[in-house]
């Protein structure tokens, strides 16, 4: 299966809390739900087509327990069968029991495991939102695509999917296009580490 990673950005880069203003306040983050003003029935429509690309979930802790309280509620919406009904994986060292099933819960060398679910028959693992686990999952050289959508608007604090010091990643841009609440989505083929060289354009 292909690990494809989903992520709601700013134009500062910053992926925390995208949804509501009490999303996600750790490290004293005030200025959540700034994804919300710009969706669209147009984005919602190009979700639901990459949803049906996926063969199983993989989740961070926080937003697997964020998705476990509210997804099984949401009867009415038209992606809550798909979310429900889904294998899901959670990375975790802490949670030993997770109840949203069917959920397995990956503990240990997280990286090994997930190069193991790769390796499984299907489509794609799909990562929604548990920026941290993208993260470690893009310095392992496991994420095969990058699906962003990019909110315009610069909040100016929050946790940044590709922060100072991260690894570094070569892609290729494979898809774009732009909706009509302003959100400018790019989706992103893996290339493997980049080469870095020096401009050899004339003045």
């Amino acid at each position: 299966m292909k690990l494809v990673v989903q992520e709601f950005l700013t134009l500062d880069g910053v992926s925390q809390g995208p949804g509501a203003p009490d999303e996600d306040t750790s490290d004293g983050f005030e200025r959540g739900g700034w994804f919300v003003p710009h969706l669209d029935e147009e984005f919602e429509r190009l979700v639901g087509t990459w949803l049906g690309e996926a063969d199983a979930l993989l989740l961070g802790r926080r937003t697997y327990q964020n998705f476990a309280r509210d997804w099984p509620t949401m009867t009415d919406h038209p992606a809550a069968a798909v979310l429900n009904g889904l294998p899901k994986y959670v990375a975790s060292h802490s949670l030993t029991t997770a109840g949203w099933n069917p959920t397995t819960i990956l503990s240990g060398d997280v990286p090994a495991r997930v190069a193991e679910l790769k390796r499984l028959p299907g489509r794609e693992i799909q990562i929604h939102g548990s920026a941290r686990l993208a993260q470690s999952l893009l310095a392992a050289g496991l994420v095969d695509t990058l699906r962003l959508a990019i909110a315009p608007v610069v909040v100016g604090q929050g946790r940044r999917l590709f922060p100072d010091g991260g690894a570094p990643a070569g892609l290729r841009l494979t898809d774009h296009r732009t909706t009509p609440g302003g959100l400018s989505v790019h989706v992103f083929e893996s290339t493997g580490v980049p080469e870095f060289g020096t401009y050899g354009g004339g003045a």
